[in-house]
């Protein structure tokens, strides 16, 4: 048997009001919204706000904190990662098919990787003040 006729559909659990099966499309909408305000309440713990500042610090600490050096790539590393991607898959968010980073000669895989190594380089604190500054160290 093929997988498409083993596949048995599970079916959703009802939408149940006090007492009544709800049938109509107006009915089903407004036990949804019953539901959907019975989960979702609105928060009027006072402690929230402070939870919020002291993760915000947490995340400026981690931001600001030194990192170890991260492992740098060379260029036959990625010559050789671009020569085992397949020429038939979709390229990725930027549109760059596979056959064209194939087609790349050494010198520009020598840039691209001088640049991603400095990139890595750089602190997550210099990048986002001043990113030219990452680039004359």
């Amino acid at each position: 048997m093929t997988r498409q006729v083993m596949r048995i559909p599970t079916p959703s659990p009802p939408l149940v009001t006090p007492g009544v099966l709800p049938l109509s499309k107006s009915e089903k909408a407004e036990a949804l919204a019953d539901r959907l305000e019975v989960q979702f309440q609105p928060v009027n713990d006072l402690s929230v706000p402070a939870v919020i500042e002291m993760v915000k610090e947490a995340m400026r600490a981690y931001s600001l904190a030194p990192t170890s050096k991260p492992e740098l790539t060379n260029p036959t590393e990625v010559q050789d990662t671009i020569r085992g991607l397949k020429v038939s898959n979709a390229p990725g968010p930027d549109g760059i098919p596979n056959r064209a980073l194939k087609h790349l000669p050494l010198s520009v895989v020598s840039l691209l990787v001088m640049l991603f190594n400095t990139i890595f380089q750089c602190s997550t604190s210099q990048w986002l003040e001043n990113k030219r500054a990452c680039f004359r160290s």
